[in-house]
């Protein structure tokens, strides 16, 4: 990657709820994303429960789509809601398929997370653990800023836009680093 050449980023949400403040969250790091830079928002919703036997017949297409959508992009972007102190199930069953061999597409990736969640931490062991897996699969994370929206119903309006301007401005700031730390990557390897 030169630097001329913008940041393709593959973002993946944890939640599949169709209000998901995850999901806006990731709505406002479109909008709020620096110039060059393109997000898309890849679909697990359609996931079957990560199973070895039917993995050893081959990956169901939606898996395939993800590894090949993430071997395709520059860096990786999560939205990771927080359930019972940990990430969502359908983030780390997503994790599981996708990362299985052969040519695991995670190797390396630079990445960032974001969360947004009704306690007051805003997800923090969730991404915490997201973490301990990236170490697994060799994700490579921004490590600040970190975007922790706590308390997230009362930070989104009725239609899922983020009115928070310090959310806002953490996201920018994530994005811009993530947008350097891709590019800092791409120039070792």
């Amino acid at each position: 990657m030169s630097d001329a050449r913008g940041i393709n980023v593959l973002a993946i949400c944890g939640s599949l709820r169709k209000a998901s403040y995850n999901m806006a969250a990731l709505r406002s790091a479109i909008e709020l994303k620096p110039p060059g830079m393109t997000i898309e928002i890849a679909d697990i919703s359609q996931f079957p429960l990560y199973n070895e036997d039917v993995r050893a017949q081959g990956f169901p297409p939606v898996v395939e789509t993800l590894r090949q959508q993430i071997k395709a992009a520059d860096a990786l972007l999560f939205a990771c809601p927080e359930y019972n102190y940990s990430m969502s199930g359908v983030l780390k069953n997503a994790i599981d398929w996708a990362s299985r061999p052969p040519d695991q597409p995670f190797a390396g990736k630079p990445a960032a997370i974001m969360g947004a969640a009704a306690g007051m931490a805003g997800g923090a062991r969730a991404q915490s653990d997201l973490r301990r897996c990236f170490v697994f699969v060799d994700i490579r994370p921004v490590n600040r800023p970190e975007v922790l929206i706590g308390q997230a119903q009362t930070k989104f309006d009725v239609d899922g836009r983020l009115l928070d301007e310090a959310a806002r401005g953490f996201i920018r700031d994530m994005l811009i680093a993530l947008d350097d730390w891709t590019r800092l990557i791409s120039r070792r390897n």
